[in-house]
């Protein structure tokens, strides 16, 4: 007769996983003995080639699937390279269980090989941070960390795994978990009835109120919530960055992307007067940080503010407002519910002026672009080939993109088309290198999807290494590098501000098609205008990654308000 197999805790881990929905994990090989359990449980494997590349792709796998995006790390130096990408998911409410390998629990505080104080790295960039040294409570702490991270204002948590521990037995839990947690958000929390009922009396009776939608209504899914607001009390919307996708762009009350695009030949230029106007703001899903506001200055500081956010902490950060805490998507229900039983004849009379009014600052700003949008330079102007790249998408596809001026040009030239297209950016804290990696997380939570990756040549440099990762994985997504052989908007915030630049701008020259195709991908020239069309065409249809190679004007800058004017200043060379 056989022996019983051993169930380790390692096997209790990779159960837990199953159990909440877990599909794949973002790792390298350790902590092995979990990597081996979970395999042989089916749970995929996704290999990165750096760690902070794999925190990304695990970022964008949770935003585009909206579940928990799952990161296996080695203990010391690999730690400490996913810093980075919690920090991001951290500002930008994203899910994430960071499970970390530790020394041997026999050899703790030791100086063993690579041991590292991951309770204190982890400080600023963790929600909850604990160590499993129980064998027993092998389902208890998995359970405890998901919910940490997907509920209240999600974000990445973190499980500390000595080795020694994992290859231990599991004991018997004292009382049984089966709940599947994986998915966020976890709960709907729905704001108090009375200060519902107060920020509907302010939207019905203002004179011009405006709703500002950020990045919290996708973490939502609030996006259906939001557009049927929307339809029953006329109100014009319009997004920060994150919240790109939210609304449906070309939809009639529909404002665009404002932030920090009010500039000359930004998406809500022409009608920036309807958010200055505005006399009751509500704002949904948004930390009210610098850029989604433009330094605190798109909306009247006499305005009166309604604020939603999940996180009750962010309500009144910068702006005053009525406090509507709990879930976008439950909160943006029950108004619209509470505005239904309310005269809504003002907004009604309003209604078709207001969308004569934004119809013709859109063809203003069609208008103020049609030049750049047309050009026939070269190098390419990168408003014209991110314009070519919008009329040939589909708002089943979705675009990640870097930061820096790559997330501008696609907050400022693509459109979305329905609400929910998603468009991920970093704007959490803004790191380059961030483009393709989420990416390839997106493409890995929507294998059905249409994945771009719109980047620069600086951001590109940080993860050429992940075109490797997506060969070897098999994940088709199309990487657009905006090649102007140079940190530019480095160069143009330099000279605006200093009047000069340091030596730390200009690149050598890289052939980024030829270490695409040195990779196993398919590496793609664009050099003229006549060819941006063709070349978008095929790259789309291909099944295997895709690197374009694009030369565009370094002197293009974007339509930030502080740049109006100073065209000869900021490129000043």
């Amino acid at each position: 007769m056989s022996e019983p197999t051993r169930r380790t805790v390692a096997d209790a881990l990779a159960d837990a996983l199953v159990r909440h929905g877990v599909e794949l994990i973002f790792g390298q090989s350790n902590p092995t003995a979990l990597m081996l359990a979970a395999e042989r449980r089916g749970i995929r494997q996704v290999l990165y080639r750096t760690e902070n590349a794999g925190g990304v792709m695990a970022d964008g796998y949770a935003r585009t699937s909206r579940k928990i995006g799952v990161l296996a790390l080695q203990n010391g130096p690999a730690a400490a390279l996913a810093v980075a990408p919690m920090a991001e998911a951290m500002k930008a409410s994203v899910p994430m269980l960071v499970l970390v390998q530790e020394v041997p629990a026999s050899n703790r505080d030791r100086n063993a090989f690579q041991e590292l104080d991951h309770a204190a790295l982890f400080t600023e960039v963790s929600k909850w941070t604990r160590r499993i040294d129980d064998p027993a409570r092998v389902d208890d702490y998995v359970d405890l960390a998901i919910v940490a991270a997907t509920s209240g204002r999600a974000g990445p948590v973190v499980l500390l795994l000595p080795r020694d521990v994992l290859q231990l037995e599991a004991g018997e839990a004292t009382l049984p978990r089966t709940h599947r947690l994986g998915g966020f958000p976890l709960d709907r929390p729905r704001p108090d009835a009375d200060a519902v009922a107060r920020a509907a009396e302010l939207l019905a009776g203002a004179e011009s109120p405006l709703i500002m939608a950020g990045g919290g209504v996708h973490l939502s899914g609030a996006e259906g919530a939001l557009a049927g607001l929307v339809q029953v009390a006329h109100l014009p919307v319009a997004t920060t960055n994150m919240g790109k996708g939210a609304v449906d762009e070309t939809a009639p009350l529909s404002l665009g992307v404002a932030a920090n695009l009010a500039g000359k030949a930004g998406p809500t230029r022409r009608n920036l007067s309807l958010l200055e106007e505005a006399d009751v703001v509500l704002l949904v899903g948004t930390r009210t940080n610098e850029n989604g506001t433009d330094k605190w200055g798109l909306t009247s500081r006499t305005a009166t503010y309604i604020h939603i956010d999940v996180d009750g902490f962010e309500i009144g950060r910068n702006y005053e407002a009525v406090r509507l805490v709990g879930d976008a998507r439950a909160a943006l229900e029950d108004l619209t519910a509470a505005l239904t039983v309310r005269d809504l004849s003002k907004r009604l009379s309003r209604r078709d002026g207001l969308i004569a009014r934004i119809a013709r600052g859109r063809a203003e700003r069609g208008a103020d672009v049609a030049s750049l949008i047309s050009a026939e330079q070269s190098p390419i102007r990168p408003e014209r080939l991110v314009t070519e790249l919008d009329r040939l998408l589909s708002p089943d596809d979705i675009v990640a993109c870097d930061a820096s001026y790559s997330a501008i040009w696609m907050s400022s030239y693509l459109t979305s088309r329905a609400p929910g297209q998603r468009f991920l950016t970093p704007r959490g804290l803004a790191g380059l290198g961030w483009g393709m990696p989420l990416a390839l997380g997106a493409k890995l939570a929507r294998p059905d999807a249409r994945v771009v990756a719109l980047v620069g040549d600086g951001g590109f440099a940080h993860v050429w290494s992940e075109l490797e990762t997506a060969v070897r994985a098999r994940i088709p997504v199309v990487v657009i590098v905006l090649n102007n052989g140079e940190l530019a908007y480095q160069r143009h915030a330099e000279n605006l501000l200093f009047g000069s630049t340091t030596s730390a701008i200009e690149f050598m020259p890289v052939a980024h098609a030829a270490i695409a195709r040195a990779a196993g991908a398919v590496g793609m020239d664009l050099r003229e205008p006549a060819d941006i069309r063709p070349t978008l065409e095929t790259a789309l249809e291909t099944r295997v990654p895709v690197v374009i190679d694009a030369i565009v004007d370094p002197t293009a800058f974007g339509p930030a308000r502080i740049f109006d004017g100073k065209e000869e200043v900021i490129n000043a060379r």
